[in-house]
């Protein structure tokens, strides 16, 4: 291929990339941002008790937006490749089948959290954690945070990321408004925090229902078409998404009773600050991971394998650049995210001394979101799940072992430390997949 056409197509591609990326990021932040403008509220209008109570309450939560992931990415990708491959009827049938996985899995998950939601808070934080209330209500809520979190992923792959993107923008500006009233102006505490959420959430939903509703050229619900074989497909492509919330529920989870343990509810507090601080990255890279999907799932579909490449090119300087320069401002300039949070001197302290500890590996969380949803994207439902999984498993000794040996100190540290030997055994499994990429296409990579 000559030199023209080489740089003619990667262009072509790098704008594909971008028009799902961009829209996919922005929606990712805005979610993000919404969400630690609720740590704001929450944070200088209900205190330390606040902050920590919402921490408790996120292991627990962490399983319903993985349940909306599996569905919204293992849908979206069967939907991309089929919308590759030309096939109307098959869309149709995937989102239809998307929407009562959405249904069935919000109903059990909802009861599973209402009889055991109580007893896995005091796990936790001992027998006065905060959070209890914040954590029915979104439990209620299941299916609408699944449905939010689902059905813009949906809309995305049906080729309109920036539709997807403003229904997403919509629900978080009015989860703002609701925030200031019901936290602020109220004094509702952590349950006006849960009421806002849903309430922004079920806005979202609504009208990502319109749109599937009304149809339209490519894609429309039909009740009457649910497809095992498709909700197979979809719970195996989207295992990966939901593990990796798993495996965040999980470690935070760890992370609490260990800080209880070694610290209070104070160091929880702080822990909360700091996952807010880290969310403004991990939105941001999951954004971008989750823009890569639709664009190679098409590639896949379409046999164009060059393509693929080109675009994970992309994605793997911007990812890794940006955890490495917000790894360095968090570093420079700690007071400045802290103080969003808390006027405390104490916990700031705190928070400080766990986000240089605990952060240091942050670029590694984002080249892992971006492998496992490549490995989702082509069809390697695996490969990805190993990714997610293994994420998990390798954290746990490194929980087990470091603060027994280093107190506090070791808690904030295992997870760094854990990403660089996981990251051992990932980066060679992905560089031995694009190499396969690699071989097959040669001719169009001159």
């Amino acid at each position: 291929m000559s030199g023209s056409l080489v740089a003619q197509e990667n262009k072509q591609v790098a704008r594909t990339f971008w028009r799902f990326a961009i829209p996919s990021i922005i929606a990712m932040l805005v979610s993000g941002v919404y969400q630690i403008i609720d740590g704001i509220f929450v944070g200088y209008f209900v205190g330390e008790q606040g902050l920590a109570g919402i921490n408790l309450a996120l292991p627990l939560l962490s399983v319903i937006i993985g349940l909306g992931l599996l569905v919204g990415m293992g849908g979206g990708s069967v939907l991309s490749n089929f919308r590759g491959e030309n096939n109307t009827q098959a869309v149709s049938r995937t989102l239809s089948t998307a929407l009562y996985l959405m249904i069935i899995s919000g109903v059990i998950i909802s009861g599973l959290l209402l009889i055991w939601g109580d007893m896995l808070l005091h796990m936790q934080g001992g027998k006065n954690a905060p959070g209890g209330d914040y954590l029915v209500i979104m439990s209620y809520a299941a299916v609408i945070t699944i449905g939010s979190s689902a059905m813009p992923i949906l809309i995305r792959n049906d080729n309109k990321p920036t539709l997807a993107t403003q229904f997403i923008v919509i629900g978080a500006l009015l989860n703002i408004v609701l925030d200031y009233a019901l936290i602020g102006h109220f004094e509702m505490g952590l349950r006006g925090a849960g009421i806002a959420t849903v309430i922004a959430q079920l806005l979202t939903c609504l009208l990502c229902l319109g749109y599937f509703l009304r149809g339209n050229d490519s894609v429309s619900i039909n009740l009457v078409q649910y497809d095992r074989h498709i909700c197979l497909r979809i719970m195996q492509l989207g295992s990966s998404s939901f593990v990796m919330f798993l495996y965040f529920g999980f470690t935070l989870s760890l992370h609490n009773t260990l800080l209880t343990s070694y610290g209070g509810l104070n160091h929880v507090a702080a822990f909360s600050i700091v996952g807010y601080i880290a969310s403004l990255y991990y939105f941001f890279a999951e954004g971008l991971a989750g823009g890569v999907q639709p664009p190679v799932s098409y590639y896949q579909g379409a046999k164009q394998y060059h393509n693929t490449l080109r675009t994970l090119k992309i994605a793997t300087y911007v990812i890794i650049g940006s955890g490495l320069l917000m790894v360095l401002v968090i570093n420079i300039l700690p007071n400045i995210f802290t103080s969003l949070f808390t006027n405390d001197q104490a916990l700031t302290f705190i928070a400080i001394h766990g986000l240089k500890l605990h952060l240091f590996t942050l670029y590694l969380d984002g080249l892992f979101f971006l492998v496992a949803i490549y490995f989702v994207a082509i069809g390697k439902g695996g490969a990805a799940l190993f990714v997610s999984l293994g994420n998990v498993l390798v954290q746990l000794p490194f929980l087990w072992i470091l603060p027994k040996y280093m107190g506090i100190d070791g808690v904030w540290l295992a997870v760094p430390l854990s990403n660089l030997v996981f990251a051992c055994a990932v980066i060679p499994m992905f560089w031995r997949s694009v190499n396969q990429f690699k071989k097959t296409d040669e001719p169009y990579l001159v």
